[in-house]
């Protein structure tokens, strides 16, 4: 909930100073944040269209081969109900999988370029 008080007056727990439009623009064109886009890229965008796909295939799949989304593999658990699943079971996977990666590499150049930008404020 928002209040109208005004911010704290300056000392203990003060927000650093704010960067300022042309220190932005700059790690924006550097090499490093370029890197940083790349890394994040290169991991976002193949999972990004993977999962497409194969949420697509599920639906096609649902749409028009039902005989073969019918076929039952054990009891009343048939193909649709595992695929479904499996859905489910991706996505999770997909946010495990970027957490890693995020804590891995992408989180040590961001700390990087947010830490220089905050002294240099």
């Amino acid at each position: 909930m928002a209040t109208d008080a005004p911010p704290p007056p300056g000392g203990k727990g003060a927000s650093p100073a704010q960067p300022t439009t042309e220190s932005f623009v700059q790690v924006q064109e550097s090499a490093e944040f370029g890197e940083l886009r790349r890394a994040y890229r290169s991991f976002a965008f193949p999972l990004t269209v993977a999962f497409i796909a194969w949420y697509l295939l599920y639906v096609l799949l649902s749409n028009y081969a039902g005989g073969f989304m019918g076929t039952k593999l054990f009891g009343n658990i048939n193909v649709a109900l595992v695929f479904g699943l499996a859905q489910f079971a991706t996505t999770f996977l997909i946010a495990w999988f970027y957490s890693r990666h995020a804590a891995a590499k992408l989180d040590p150049k961001a700390d990087a370029i947010k830490s220089r930008m905050e002294a240099d404020a």
